[in-house]
């Protein structure tokens, strides 16, 4: 199964040290299958709400990865009430296909119900991206690592966040930019063309709005002038 780009930097920013891993809004399991194969983690959970998409899930599943050393269920579930407390060990909660609001009010559910647990939220949202940091930064959520990626003429922000927790060293870990830091730091020229042309549509996106003059949207326009890409 051949993962488009998006998924693919997903897919490389999961590492090994969680025991439950969470592929959220999975659509047909794409990115969880890929997490499976390579026995990313202990316990792989499909979630989706869409009934018919984790019943025909499922059944793939059951036959080609009925003996995988990895565990697995397939839930038909809304994100915001996953049982995070039932399980033990660190978690990754992957978001991705859906707009930065709707991951917000997950996040927030998520967030006060389990504030407890030992868990991490790689994100990937398809718009909306300011809403979405703009609530992460004002929950106290730090960042550990940010991609950007172009797939298919579309631009796909990711970043691996973590709740705030009082066992964890804050100091050391930053805070949740509001337009991003790391991928404005182009180490090859097609990362930097590519910043660049995301740079100049997301500018573009919100000066019409501004334009429009429905909603006041000069502070996002110029957070996003003060970036430099380097």
């Amino acid at each position: 199964m051949k993962l488009s780009k998006r998924l693919k930097q997903i897919e490389s920013m999961v590492t090994s040290d969680y025991s439950h891993i969470w592929d959220c809004c999975c659509d047909h399991g794409h990115l969880g299958t890929a997490l499976l194969t390579r026995n990313a983690a202990q316990y792989i959970h499909f979630v989706d709400i869409v009934p018919e998409l984790i019943e025909t899930l499922e059944n793939k599943l059951q036959h080609f990865h009925e003996d995988s050393e990895t565990h697995w269920e397939a839930l038909c579930q809304d994100v915001s009430t996953l049982p995070l407390s039932r399980y033990k060990g660190r978690q990754l909660i992957i978001i991705a296909g859906v707009g930065g609001d709707l991951m917000t009010k997950f996040i927030e559910d998520l967030h006060l119900h389990h504030p407890k647990v030992d868990v991490d939220f790689l994100l990937c949202p398809v718009h909306h991206q300011f809403t979405l940091r703009n609530k992460l930064n004002s929950l106290g959520f730090s960042c550990k690592q940010e991609a950007l990626v172009e797939d298919n003429q579309r631009f796909y922000e990711v970043m691996l966040v973590s709740p705030p927790r009082t066992d964890r060293d804050i100091d050391k870990l930053s805070a949740v930019s509001l337009v991003g830091e790391s991928f404005w730091l182009s180490a090859i020229p097609e990362e930097d063309t590519i910043a660049q042309k995301y740079l100049t549509k997301t500018l573009a996106h919100y000066q019409r709005i501004q334009q429009g003059k429905k909603v006041d949207v000069q502070h996002i326009i110029d957070a996003y002038n003060a970036v430099t890409i380097s």
